[in-house]
Order: C-alpha cells, then structure tokens, then sequence
C-alpha cells in the first residue's frame, strides 16, 4: 500500500499509559505527513506502522516515555507529530540490581478456574505430554550423522507399524567432547541434556546413542535404575556400521511398542506446562500479542497449570517491574541472582545488552531492547511469580515461573523442553517459521496484516486487538481455548502440519577446550 492510500484510512493511534508522550501508529504501512488524528494531532512527517510519533513537543534531554516507563531520552528536540526513531533516543542505564524493591508488589491470587481439561497422555510419573514422541538422545555430536540415518530408517520402516507414536525425534547437539566437561558452566548443557530425555512428550521411554570416547558418557544421560539404554557406536560386538543401526533399530523399537500403547485421556488443564517465547518483535508485541498471551497466561494459572516465560536480555531492562512481583524475598532474589549471572555472562564476552535488539526489531518499531523489554514482559500477565529455573533446570512447581535462558529463539525453546515444557505459545511481529518437533508450537500474529500474508504459518491473530475489533481478554480467551485444543491433538499448529522443525541448539557458556 503507497502512503495516498493509507492516507484515506482513519488515522489511528495508540497510547498505552497517561504519562506517555508518544504513541505508535496502527494503519498498515503507516502514515503520511498531514494525517490528522481524531486527537488534533498531524503528523510533521511520514511514520511507518508501529513507529512512535511524539504527542507532545519533547525538549533535548527530556525523557521519552511509552508504557508509562522510560525508553530513553531525546538527543535532540522532538517536536509534536514528528516521527521519534531510534536516532533520536539515547538508551538509559539499565536498573541497578543493587536497588530493586523485592516483593513489595505481590498480586493477591487469582480466583481458580475449575473445570479445564485438555486430552493429553499421562506418564507413570504423573506428567502428561501433548505428543506422543519416540526421542533418542546423543551424548556427542560425532553420532549426529549416524542417528539421522537410523532416524530415517525408523520412520520408514517402524513407525508404520505403531500408529498411536506421532514420531521418532534425534536428540542432537554441538557437545560431547572437546569440552571443559568439569567447568563450572558446564552443568548447562549436560542439565540440559538430561532434562531433554525426561520431557513429558517422550513418554520416560529413554535411549541415548553415544560413541565410546567422548568425555560426556552415555551413563551421565540416563536416569538411575535406567538399564540397557545406550547403543555405543564403538563397541567391538558390532561389526560394521549396519549392525550399529540395526541395534538402535532394535532398541527404538523396544520403545516405539511401549509408547504405542499409551492413549490421549482427560486431563486437568493443571497438568499443562506451557512455555512463552517472543520472536521477531516488534511495537505491536507490547499492544497486542503478549497482553493477549499474558491473560491467557493468567487463565492458565488460575487452572493449576505451569506456565514459563523466558529470555533474560528481553527482561533485564524490566526486572524492576518483576521483582515486585515475586511471592516472596527468595523467589525475588533468585531473579536478581539470573539477571547479575549473565551481565557477567555478557561482559566476558565483551557484548552488551543493546545488541539484542535486531534490524528486524527495529524496522518494526522497537528503538532499543528497554522498549522491547517492556513489551515482552507482558506476556507474563498479572499474577505472582512463584518460582526461577536455572537455565535448562526442571520444573518442580505450578504457577508463573521465570525460566533463564538467552533470547536465541532456538537455544531459548531447547532449554524450555528440558525446564518440561510441553507446548509453546511464540508471539512474532516480524513473522518466522520456527517451530518444534517434541513440542507443538503456536505462533501468535502482533499485526492481522502479517496474520493474512502468512495465513498458512500464523496460528493466531492478535492483530484485531489494535483495531478495536476485539479486547484483550476476548482474544485472551480464545487463545486460551485454542492452547487446550492443540495440546489435546484436535487442532494442529501450522508448524507441525508443514514439518517445520529448528534444530535444537544447546546453550554453552563454558569454554572449549
């Protein structure tokens, strides 16, 4: 759409809190200069959809503010109607952990919401996944070529004959060897990787594929009392690589009858553990996606469920607004404890928080990562945070929980799926692709014109909330009832129904040797 033609369309704002002093445009394509809007505000120039225009005149050195918090200060003067971009702003310090105000702001619970289920597969352990999966792990990367040939082989040959197992998936990873395995940081990945087994999709049916001297054993993959587990490729019974696969042919199968026998039955939506991901954010995210996630969020903790949201870069300039949250002083501290470990994390490194925010981002709107922080909090809702994890460490508890992990989308979902997640909900403004093969994934549209354009890739549309066509909590509600329909098997997320699956990526801050 050229700019005559959006300048036919009502120009419509939105402001999200009274102390802002700009506000982002909502018509597709944005707007020209001369649009009017029905506050008597014009525009002084063209500004592009999700981009912020000043509502007021800001003197140099004034603070910028939107989401009644602020996003940074004006390098220059900003006069009402001009268009405030990235160039204009300097980034403010992010909050001192020193300084945070700890649980002074903890939301009373939410009334319980009673009477949820969803169809899921219930594990001798009392989890419940939302697939059936045969998964096969690795200790080493050497193996990953010879387990995609027998992964092949099994869904062609095996998995015909078990229907009820939706499908084999390798556990695979850059790990295992040339590591530091006794660094301290090393308890990430090798957490990681041990929790990925346990994941409610697999059904507790464990194999690992190792190769015989790698300095991660096989034995450290497999939970105690666990036998006969491991196929190791350098084992001198086999002879040649046929009689290798033939054996994790073998072993596969062993497990593909047991987890064939397992039956989707009703479930309390409390046995639910959801992950929430942000993916090519953009102005939109904080307006209409993640508050409609976030309410979802809020309904699913009222069920009983476990709900997880992540991506420490995409909270730390926004932690002030979650401490408070804390249900108590431990829980509170925990938090700072994550965001201090990795601005350590990326100093050894000799980055900086500003280099989240990607070209992506920013041509959606976003100007720096305070501004995309406090949209993607707010996919975490209303109620009390009840619990932190340690990046890839297991969920023991219900209710909204922080779990650390870097904001890569696909280091970000792998550590999810060993925290137990069993189904996400991806929010995107820029739109992508990405997807899980152990977990279903729904992918929520900040915008209904990205909605339409990828009709065939976005589950969800969250863009009518901008438009005043729905509430946030109408299409709270309606993603609510969607996450129970896809983790019951009855409505397929665009991802799984084209076979879009990333690979899964382990997080590694310990050196390599």
């Amino acid at each position: 759409m050229d700019q005559d033609v959006a300048a036919k369309e009502q120009p419509r704002y939105i402001k999200l809190n009274e102390r802002d002093n700009v506000a982002i445009v909502v018509n597709d394509f944005g707007l020209p200069a001369g649009s009017r809007f029905a506050s008597g505000l014009t525009l002084r120039a063209f500004v592009p959809q999700g981009h912020k225009t000043a509502l007021v005149d800001i003197a140099e050195g004034a603070p910028i503010i939107r989401y009644g918090e602020i996003i940074g200060y004006a390098l220059s003067p900003i006069l009402a109607g001009e268009w405030v971009d990235e160039a204009r702003i300097r980034m403010p310090e992010a909050p001192d952990l020193d300084k945070l105000e700890i649980s002074t702001a903890v939301p009373a619970p939410l009334p319980p919401l009673e009477g949820f289920t969803f169809e899921g597969y219930r594990n001798p352990d009392g989890s419940v996944g939302t697939k059936n999966i045969l998964g096969i792990s690795s200790s080493v990367q050497c193996v990953k070529g010879t387990m995609e040939y027998a992964v092949k082989r099994i869904r062609a040959e095996l998995l015909p004959k078990y229907p009820n197992v939706d499908d084999v998936v390798p556990l695979t990873h850059a790990y295992g060897c040339g590591v530091a395995i006794t660094a301290p940081d090393a308890v990430v990945p090798i957490r990681t990787l041990q929790n990925l087994a346990l994941n409610p999709n697999f059904g507790g049916e464990i194999l690992v594929v190792g190769l015989g001297c790698e300095k991660l054993a096989p034995e450290r993959l497999v939970p105690e009392g666990v036998s006969d587990a491991i196929v190791r490729m350098q084992d001198e019974a086999f002879d040649g690589f046929g009689a290798i696969v033939d054996a994790i042919m073998t072993q596969a199968e062993a497990r593909l009858k047991v987890l064939n026998t397992r039956k989707r039955e009703t479930c309390p939506a409390s046995d639910l553990v959801i992950g929430l991901q942000c993916g090519g954010s953009d102005a939109f995210s904080g307006v209409t996606a993640n508050p409609a996630v976030g309410f979802a969020a809020d309904l699913l903790v009222r069920a009983g469920a476990t709900v997880m949201f992540s991506e420490v870069t995409e909270v730390r300039d926004a932690i002030q607004l979650l401490t408070r949250r804390a249900i108590n002083e431990d829980v509170g501290r925990a938090l700072v404890g994550e965001m201090a470990w990795y601005d350590s994390y990326l100093a050894r490194g000799g980055a900086d928080r500003s280099a989240n925010t990607t070209p992506g981002n920013k041509k959606g709107g976003l100007a720096n990562i305070v501004e995309k922080s406090l949209g993607s909090i707010v996919k975490s809702g209303s109620s009390a945070i009840t619990g932190v994890l340690s990046p890839g460490e297991k969920a023991t508890q219900k209710g909204m929980l922080f779990a650390a992990t870097p904001a890569s989308d696909f280091i970000c979902g792998t550590l999810q799926l060993a925290s137990g997640m069993t189904l996400q909900v991806f929010t995107t403004g820029r739109g992508t692709p990405y997807g899980l093969a152990a977990a279903p994934v729904i992918k929520v549209a900040t915008r209904s014109e990205l909605a339409r354009r990828w009709k065939d890739l976005i589950d969800f549309d969250s863009g009518s909330i901008a438009t005043g066509e729905k509430t946030i909590e109408e299409c709270g509600w309606d993603l609510f009832r969607l996450i129970l329909d896809v983790a019951s098997g009855r409505t397929k997320p665009w991802s799984d129904r084209w076979g879009i699956h990333n690979d899964l990526t382990l997080f590694n801050p310990a050196p390599v040797t």
